[in-house]
């Protein structure tokens, strides 16, 4: 199918806060939604305005809220850089990817596939192994049949072509930071997080940070901070 995406008609598939940066532009912070997640930006939200002030776009993919980054989604965030890059003739600025839940597997997902490698990739209770995930709840067989159901092959074949941990050796070699709470009931810690970073500490840079006494993507406001830090410091 033939691109779509214009600089003109950005906003009718992604939130983009390039008019909020006054001066040069440093960089992009890509930000991939949880599951299930429709929201459409009509106002700048604050972080937008807050990146802004350090010269940093904020862009949100607006991507099915079923996609676990599945190859049309790996295929759009790459329309969507591709526009902005174009417009401002920024082809070697820095990416930085983000996200929680399935926005962090996104994150994660995204650094192996996209057309242009991000500088970093920071994730707050990232989904790891989607495989096993697909068996964590009763919510998600659907989900993820509807992100697969294209595929050719079979579906535990389809869930590692999207499964950060089944992606250690081909993701490319940035820093990664992978934040997660502790009290997490709908991503577990131990079989997420836990084991993908130790898989891929032994062939990539990476920095796990727990977060006591907290669930879902509810980092303290400690480690709030730290995760926008780590963020800003890629750029």
């Amino acid at each position: 199918m033939e691109r779509i995406v214009t600089y003109e008609n950005l906003r009718s598939f992604a939130y983009s806060g390039d008019k909020l940066v006054k001066g040069k532009i440093r960089g992009f912070v890509l930000e991939f939604y949880g599951l299930g997640n429709m929201n459409v930006y009509k106002t700048d939200p604050a972080v937008a305005k807050e990146w802004a002030e350090k010269g940093i776009v904020y862009v949100v993919p607006y991507t099915n809220p079923w996609c676990w980054m599945n190859r049309d989604a790996v295929s759009f965030t790459d329309e969507i850089v591709s526009v902005l890059r174009a417009h401002y003739g920024l082809d070697g600025v820095k990416v930085v990817c983000t996200g929680g839940s399935m926005g962090g597997l996104s994150a994660l997902v995204y650094t192996a596939y996209a057309r242009i490698a991000p500088v970093a990739c920071v994730t707050n209770c990232p989904v790891c192994d989607l495989p096993y995930h697909y068996t964590e709840r009763d919510d998600l067989p659907r989900t993820l049949y509807s992100a697969f159901y294209g595929y050719e092959g079979g579906m535990d074949e389809a869930l590692r072509a999207c499964s950060p941990y089944h992606l250690v050796e081909k993701m490319p070699k940035i820093p990664y930071t992978v934040f997660h709470c502790k009290e997490d009931e709908a991503v577990n810690i131990e079989r997420h997080s836990v084991r993908f970073v130790e898989k891929m500490r032994a062939i990539h840079e990476v920095t796990f940070i727990t977060v006591p006494h907290r669930g879902h993507c509810d980092l303290s406001p400690e480690a709030r901070i730290e995760y926008q830090k780590t963020i800003e410091k890629a750029f």
